[in-house]
């Protein structure tokens, strides 16, 4: 009956219905010969945005099957921690995750428990791996030398048409809420998201990720380049890095593989007018990707 009145209410064309994030064990039966490798989905709540200075409340995990082609077999069962971070909790904070300062009170991960979880995993995958690395990385040594994915930068969104890669906004464009903010969650949100079929390239979204997670990229400093050539570099797809204690402010671009080369050229020849030798250039795979 449920089905019927949506299909009526969606063939008007003046209405589009969402459902509850369903809870899915298995979204595939795996059949023979299939190849079957395990995936962890992370997320993190924190006391801020600094991995340096702020601490993480809660870790959650989800582990899951998927093969080369990215499909999803079994969801496991979810990893979910709190930790008393040894400050107060914010009212900002707790008013986004939900999270209070009674639920932490006395409470710490156990570090062996998410290194059991971690066993034989060959791709962590974060929504913004660039903040949750650096945390899951100061909770337990065995994030670093794991394989990590990113479902916002790693999917191209824009090229299929989306307008935006918030969680929550990429669950309504595929047809599901979810109660979002709190780390398990969030993490059944983005298995599920893995698993819905891109809108323009037809593939399944897990198979567009991994192809660009496998990508070998370089992150070229553009140190010392001169000043009056800052508008060439942002046109061409330069940031600005301010510098810190690790590294020295300069313009930097990551680029793949297939045109590091060229790139070379084109600042040896368009930039600088000379051999840029002296330039750091750092290779990126999926296994430093992400990484502070």
């Amino acid at each position: 009956m449920a089905q019927k009145l949506i299909e009526q209410l969606e063939s008007s064309g003046n209405y589009k219905v969402i459902e509850r994030l369903p809870l899915v064990e298995q979204y595939h039966e795996p059949g023979a010969g299939v190849e079957l490798l395990k995936g962890a989905y992370v997320d993190v709540e924190t006391t801020g945005l600094s991995h340096e200075n702020d601490k993480v409340i809660e870790l959650a995990i989800v582990p899951f099957e998927f093969d080369k082609e990215g499909r999803i077999y079994k969801v496991g069962e979810a990893f979910d921690q709190f930790q008393d971070p040894g400050v107060p909790i914010s009212e900002e904070i707790t008013r986004l995750t939900s999270i209070t300062n009674e639920m932490v009170a006395g409470k710490s991960i156990d570090v062996a428990a998410v290194e059991s979880v971690l066993a034989g995993v060959s791709l962590v995958v974060a929504h913004n791996a660039d903040f949750d690395r650096p945390f899951c990385e100061g909770v337990s040594d065995a994030f670093k030398d794991l394989h990590w994915a990113c479902s916002i930068n790693d999917v191209n969104w824009g090229e299929e048409g989306v307008e935006s890669p918030k969680l929550v906004f990429l669950a309504y464009k595929f047809g599901f809420f979810y109660d979002a903010h709190r780390a398990n969650v969030d993490c059944l949100a983005g298995i599920h998201l893995l698993s819905k079929i891109l809108p323009l390239s037809n593939i399944p979204v897990l198979k567009k990720l991994l192809a660009n997670a496998r990508k070998t990229n370089y992150r070229i400093d553009a140190i010392g380049a001169p000043f009056e050539k800052k508008d060439l570099l942002k046109e061409r797809g330069y940031r600005w890095n301010p510098g810190d204690a690790k590294s020295q402010k300069c313009w930097y671009r990551n680029v793949p593989d297939d045109v590091y080369e060229s790139e070379l050229v084109y600042l040896e020849k368009s930039i600088y007018g000379k051999d840029i030798g002296h330039l750091p250039i750092e290779k990126i795979t999926a296994k430093t990707r992400y990484r502070k």
